[in-house]
């Protein structure tokens, strides 16, 4: 059944105060690698996270930098549809798509977005997988943009594990939860396929360094 409307706006409300409700229960600290709690609120960045670790990642960016403004990018599906009313009321705006449903259109937002002075998010390894497998088009934005990718990871001192392709984690309530921040990662112009690849996995092992728990 599809909900619409008033309905969905309602049932986006009730979810977005019960995660509020389950987000103001952890607790905080953040490990600042590479300098970004020090960066302008208008040089422009992004910031690339993976998809297991996206439950409360909107929260905590606003907690973290109340001053910066930015979007998310998110699926262009049904699903995405409710993800991007809860994002929306955290107070980041949303650019729909993904590699798979409007990849093209949204790299082009996005880069708008950050010509602009603003952040973007991205999960480079959703909607849909493989689990920490960096999909091309971060690496397509980074180049168009010119602005750099800042690593981001989650770790939870204790959390549940859902079933699903990425074992999504969802963090205990009163878990204490380390927010890294890597170095700032500059993706080089490419001029064929192989150097392109060299890039994303570059960026691919940058992001996975943060990693512990998978």
């Amino acid at each position: 059944m599809r909900i619409e409307g008033w309905q969905a706006r309602w049932l986006i409300a009730i979810g977005f105060w019960l995660l509020r409700m389950w987000e103001s229960t952890l607790r905080y600290s953040v490990e600042d690698r590479g300098g970004i709690l020090n960066r302008a609120a208008n040089e422009p960045a992004i910031g690339a996270v993976w998809h297991n670790r996206l439950l409360v990642f909107p929260m905590v960016l606003r907690r973290i930098f109340p001053q910066r403004a930015g979007a998310a990018l998110i699926s262009a599906s049904r699903d995405g549809a409710w993800i991007a009313g809860l994002v929306k009321r955290v107070g980041f705006d949303v650019v729909r798509g993904s590699s798979s449903r409007q990849g093209v259109t949204a790299v082009l937002q996005m880069a708008d977005v950050l010509a602009s002075g603003r952040d973007v998010v991205i999960s480079p390894d959703g909607p849909r997988g493989p689990v920490y497998q960096l999909g091309a088009g971060i690496i397509f934005l980074a180049q168009k943009s010119g602005a750099p990718v800042f690593p981001v990871n989650l770790e939870y001192s204790s959390s549940w594990r859902v079933r699903s392709w990425d074992r999504f984690f969802l963090p205990r309530p009163f878990a204490k939860v380390r927010v890294i921040f890597g170095q700032p990662h500059q993706v080089a112009s490419t001029a064929n396929d192989q150097e392109f690849e060299a890039e994303r996995l570059r960026l691919q092992n940058a992001m996975m360094s943060l990693v512990e728990e998978r």
